[in-house]
């Protein structure tokens, strides 16, 4: 893996992509600081090693050009902030003013360019828009796992105008491929994979992909309904995906033939309503009523999952138990983090990923208290089915 550590930085022009892609408030500040917290010890190794530094990233989703509700100038005053130091905002990304002024960039220097998809080049992937981006940086570092399963020009295609010797993953991006790496190449065993969320469809190629290297698979979420009812369980109104039976029942067989634990819910918290103040009822997970939904799995699920996580050596989880939004269908999801933190505690190393999980996580305060917390929910999933990644390849090929 060709990291930021073999690269010469001093008085070098690094240009970093990094994951600046946070929420805002209605005032237009920060929301959150995780992601741009996550980018600090590579901003600051780079700045400490003598280098000046040209950061690019994305903000949001805009439609039909600039827009100044996406202006990355909303999250200087919180950059400046957490890296102490000063930034000089761009209000474009490839023209000759911008050039300009990172063409005589001194050490120490830090510029923030505007929003990449204020060009519609960048997620088409254009080569000569990429090709623009490469002239204000003599040095190309990706540090933006969120956005590494994606081809677009900032991620994949601008490494092709810097060689071997002048392109890297940063610190952040390093952590979470090592983190992955870990837990797909070197677990050590048992390994428990705490697949929840919504829809099956979402998860296939994860958990066909896990089937390989899995002792334990746990099953919560709606997702687990659409397994139950493929068993000829009765889900009343919980969230199903009745196209996806034959699919479900085809897992619980592979995890047969494979010999790997596929653990699913055996009783439920169910509610005769989306709703916080609905009236709810415990029941199995087999024999739900019409009319009711299960937002939670029950107290003996919790139990025998806990019993799982806590024997376990490697674990990774990815996707709550039930709605946690709503405090009355968090107890589950809270409990499997609270086991998770059990487990790494007793040595066990784990690793939480994508964004409903870390948001639990966050929500309990436990992410100090796990091995790792991801940065990334679809580029974590697609590096598990996949065993790579675009932002990761175009780093890696030699050039």
């Amino acid at each position: 893996m060709h990291t930021i550590s073999n690269i010469e930085i001093k008085n070098k022009r690094v240009l970093v992509r990094v994951d600046f892609n946070v929420p805002l408030n209605a005032q237009f500040e920060v929301a959150d600081t995780t992601r741009i917290r996550a980018a600090l010890p590579t901003l600051k190794y780079i700045l400490n090693q003598g280098g000046s530094l040209v950061l690019m990233s994305h903000l949001g989703r805009p439609k039909t050009g600039p827009n100044t509700k996406y202006s990355l100038k909303h999250i200087v005053p919180c950059l400046e902030a957490l890296l102490e130091h000063k930034i000089q905002f761009v209000e474009d990304c490839i023209s000759g003013d911008a050039f300009e002024i990172t063409k005589s960039l001194k050490p120490g220097n830090v510029i923030l360019l505007e929003n990449l998809r204020f060009y519609a080049q960048e997620e088409r992937g254009d080569v000569d828009f990429a090709k623009q981006l490469s002239r204000h940086g003599d040095i190309y570092i990706n540090d933006a796992f969120g956005t590494a399963h994606r081809e677009h020009a900032s991620t994949a295609v601008i490494a092709r105008f810097f060689n071997t010797a002048h392109k890297a993953l940063g610190l952040l991006m390093s952590a979470e491929v090592e983190s992955i790496s870990k837990v797909l190449n070197f677990a050590e065993k048992p390994l428990t994979a705490i697949i929840g969320g919504a829809k099956v469809s979402d998860k296939i190629l994860i958990i066909q992909q896990l089937m390989n290297r899995a002792q334990h698979i746990i099953i919560g979420g709606g997702m687990a309904f659409t397994f139950i009812k493929a068993m000829g369980g009765a889900t009343g109104a919980s969230l199903c995906e009745k196209d996806r039976l034959d699919t479900a029942l085809e897992l619980i067989n592979l995890a047969k033939q494979k010999g790997v634990q596929l653990h699913l819910p055996s009783d439920a918290c169910i509610a005769d309503a989306f709703d916080q103040n609905a009236n709810t009822q415990l029941v199995s997970s087999f024999e739900i009523p019409d009319l009711w939904m299960g937002l939670d799995i029950g107290p003996k699920s919790m139990d025998a999952f806990a019993k799982v996580i806590q024997n376990s050596k490697t674990i990774l989880w990815n996707g709550p138990m039930g709605v946690f939004e709503m405090s009355a269908f968090e107890t589950g999801t809270r409990v499997i983090a609270e086991a998770i933190v059990k487990a790494t505690q007793a040595g066990a190393y784990s690793l939480i990923g994508g964004g409903d999980s870390v948001a639990a996580i966050n929500k309990y305060q436990l992410s100090s208290m796990v091995s790792y917390v991801s940065t990334g929910g679809g580029a974590l999933l697609e590096f598990i089915e996949q065993g790579t990644l675009p932002g990761v390849d175009a780093i890696n090929f030699q050039s």
